[in-house]
């Protein structure tokens, strides 16, 4: 079912005002769209099933763009893993029917936690039940916690569900997790906190033409995602035109041309073809070395051969999904 998707309490109320159904909420700035999160989605998703009906309940999902600490806590403020796009499109693979993006501004981060609940979940969203983490914090300075927020439920009129964290290996399962993970180079890490590899995703942009010319064909990426692994060669899924190709990728500056800007170059061990334009999705696999600096084309071109024979042998010894 599509998501719909609303970006104020006006454009909700213009969406679904003549429905009757009330809605299962969740709420968070679910960055990522990790384990976590896709734990507590599936959890709004099951509770709107559950109940049949009529009438029916909505689910639904109450998020945030800007981050809150950009406003809140700008220099504080962490790199996004996902465009608001890549979320939105998260959570109709979720089964969420809907979303109410907010802007986060200053008067919605001087909303007390009693005022957000009524204005939003109650009198905008309609919400019958509100399903968060257990960690979930909402309001003025984050003065609202579940407890309380199962306290404005009992007043409002809508029941609470706090969802536990997620651990995998030990590891609580979050967003900062992961930006620590892919900040280290940790790839495999990061893939088994999401439940799928690391993903850039946007469009092919043309390069110099050094790499084709003196080293080996690349497509670049250019993306408006805010964290990039650390540089460094990686093992990779390169999706191109709904298909999916193994390819090696090099994060860095291309410090043996004496670059000055971060890239992503792939190239696809499969594909043969010169492309310019396009959608591009470089899928993050495992590290297999460090940026280096060589001193000359050649001897960057023989290592990048190296590069591409441990990239196969990567492939060949684990079978990916494709």
């Amino acid at each position: 079912m599509r998501l719909d998707v609303a970006h104020s309490a006006e454009e909700w109320t213009s969406i679904f005002g003549d429905r009757q159904e009330r809605a299962v909420v969740t709420v968070g700035n679910f960055d990522g769209v990790h384990l976590g999160h896709r734990e507590i989605l599936r959890a709004a998703a099951d509770r709107a099933r559950a109940a049949g009906g009529p009438p029916f309940l909505t689910p639904a999902v109450l998020t945030f763009y800007p981050h809150p600490a950009c406003v809140v806590r700008p220099e504080a403020a962490p790199p996004l893993l996902m465009t608001i796009e890549q979320r939105l499109a998260a959570f109709e693979q979720a089964y969420m029917q809907a979303a109410l993006v907010l802007r986060f501004d200053r008067a919605l981060a001087q909303l007390s936690p009693e005022d957000f609940a009524r204005r939003y979940l109650v009198e905008t969203m309609r919400a019958a039940a509100v399903v968060v983490g257990a960690n979930f914090r909402f309001g003025y300075r984050q003065a609202g916690d579940t407890r309380l927020l199962a306290e404005l439920g009992s007043r409002f009129g809508f029941e609470v569900d706090a969802i536990p964290p997620v651990v995998v290996e030990g590891v609580v399962v979050s967003s900062t997790a992961i930006r620590e993970a892919l900040r280290a180079g940790r790839v495999e890490e990061a893939r088994k906190l999401l439940g799928r590899p690391y993903a850039l995703a946007g469009e092919i942009r043309s390069g110099s033409g050094q790499g084709r010319k003196l080293v080996v064909p690349t497509l670049n990426l250019s993306t408006e995602q805010e964290l990039l692994p650390k540089p460094g060669v990686y093992a990779t899924h390169v999706v191109l035109d709904g298909k999916t190709y193994r390819a090696a990728t090099n994060v860095g500056l291309r410090p043996t041309f004496n670059g000055a800007n971060l890239t992503v170059e792939s190239h696809l061990l499969d594909f043969n073809q010169e492309r310019t334009s396009g959608s591009i999705e470089v899928r993050f696999l495992i590290r297999l070395r460090d940026e280096q600096k060589f001193s000359s084309p050649q001897a960057l071109r023989e290592q990048v051969l190296r590069d591409l024979d441990r990239a196969r042998d990567y492939f060949e010894r684990t079978p990916q999904p494709q």
